[in-house]
């Protein structure tokens, strides 16, 4: 078994705990995905609207030093 390397620290009523990257990564990935199911519920974005983006956050993230 692999020993999980420790992302952060946390202390929570006085007790030390350790979280790991992917403990860390599933809760990230958990908060984005309630957040976007909150602005397409309340109507503040629609599903078309985050694809586009995501879209053009990935072309503005991985571009190539051609594309500069």
């Amino acid at each position: 078994m692999t020993e999980k390397k420790v992302a952060l620290k946390m202390v929570i009523d006085g007790k030390e705990r350790d979280v790991s990257f992917e403990e860390l990564a599933l809760s990230n990935n958990l908060a984005q995905e309630a957040l976007v199911r909150l602005l397409i519920q309340k109507k503040i974005i629609e599903p078309k609207q985050l694809l586009e983006m995501m879209e053009t956050v990935k072309k503005e993230r991985y571009r190539t030093p051609d594309d500069m």
